[in-house]
This record gives C-alpha cells, sequence and structure tokens, in this order.
C-alpha cells in the first residue's frame, strides 16, 4: 500500500483492517486518514475500480467499517467515520491515479528536496515504470520530468474548467444527471474556450 493511500503507522494498520472489507463490497480504498482533535475523525475516500462512487454506497460501507472496527478495536478514543467519494480536486495516491488523470493539472509534494524543491505543479503525463510524469514550467520552458511514485509525500488534481468538465461528462456517462442540467453547467464553467 502506497503511502499516499496511508501515511502514519495508526493509519496504515486501519487501512490494513477496513480495505478487505472495501474491496469485499466491489470498492477500492482510495485514501485513510485518522484526523485529530477532541473526538478524531477516521476520513475514508473509495470508489468503484472504474471510478465513481454513489451516497449509498458511502453508506453502506460505513455500516460494515463500523461493524468490523467494534470488533478490531484499533481507535481507543471515540471517534467519528466519515466515508466520502475522492471529489472532483481528488488526492491522486495510486500509481494507477497518475495514468487515468493524465493531460490534467496536479500539484505533486515530495518526502525529499529534487533539483532544490519539494513542490511541483503541473500538467500529468501518465507513468513509465515506476515514474509520474509530470510537464512542469522550468526557466519559461515546458519540460517533462519522472517523479518516483515512491518519493511522492502529497498529489491532488487542481481544480479547472477541464476537470469539472470531465466531471461532468463522466457522471453524464454514468446517468447521474441529465442533458438541461449539463448544459447549465457548462455555461458557469464558461465553456466558449473550447
Amino acid at each position: 500500500m502506497s503511502n499516499l493511500v496511508a501515511k502514519s503507522a495508526i493509519d496504515r494498520r486501519l487501512a490494513e483492517i477496513v480495505s478487505p472489507v472495501i474491496e469485499d463490497m466491489g470498492f477500492e480504498l482510495v485514501r485513510l486518514r485518522l484526523m485529530g482533535g477532541n473526538t478524531p475523525t477516521l476520513q475514508i475516500m473509495a470508489e468503484r475500480p472504474e471510478g465513481g462512487i454513489e451516497v449509498d454506497d458511502c453508506a453502506q460501507i460505513s455500516t460494515a467499517i463500523s461493524a468490523i472496527l467494534d470488533v478490531e478495536d484499533p481507535i481507543e478514543d471515540n471517534y467519528t467515520l466519515e466515508v466520502g467519494s475522492p471529489g472532483i480536486d481528488r488526492p491522486l495516491t495510486r500509481l494507477k491515479d497518475f495514468d487515468a488523470w493524465s493531460g490534467y493539472v496536479a500539484k505533486i509534494e515530495t518526502s525529499e528536496m529534487i533539483d532544490g524543491r519539494k513542490r511541483f505543479k503541473g500538467t500529468l503525463a501518465g507513468v513509465d515504470g515506476n515514474e509520474v510524469l509530470i510537464e512542469i514550467e522550468n526557466h519559461g520552458e515546458e519540460v517533462t520530468i519522472g517523479l518516483d511514485f515512491d518519493w511522492l509525500a502529497d498529489a491532488k488534481l487542481v481544480l479547472t474548467d477541464d476537470l469539472i468538465r470531465e466531471a461532468l461528462r463522466q457522471r453524464k456517462d454514468a446517468g447521474q444527471i441529465d442533458e438541461a442540467q449539463f448544459d447549465e453547467i457548462q455555461e458557469i464553467t464558461g465553456s466558449e474556450e473550447d
């Protein structure tokens, strides 16, 4: 499991418990984080292997996870469980995510300094072996660099008009929104640049 899916030791332990439950239900774990606070929040993002998840699915996953966590009891305090979709400006946590969202703008943070920097923003250009390819601007020129997947500390898509349109198209294809709604939203995002 990549660091991006589950970072800390407790996150990884929890991910090992909940991941099989989620997979048995036909979904994949995208990200798991146990957030601190007076009442800790266990935040879980999941989706179908081909992408997408419904509110009802989240509720069912939540019920199943609550049941197994009651038995395993890895979190000592009371906590709140949140199960949701990755959202439009989603975190990229698996190598396949970088391939699937090739052509879209992302922000990537590395755990170590690379060429004097840890933050990269640019257009994803797929993957090559274990490397994530990203086009960045370097002294006014577009260059494509490869970042080893294991170096990544954080990565997410940046909300752009293109990304919003793609997310809407996917929902429309899945029959989740009708044409009229789609056209209205197209107008809002300003699609005259097409």
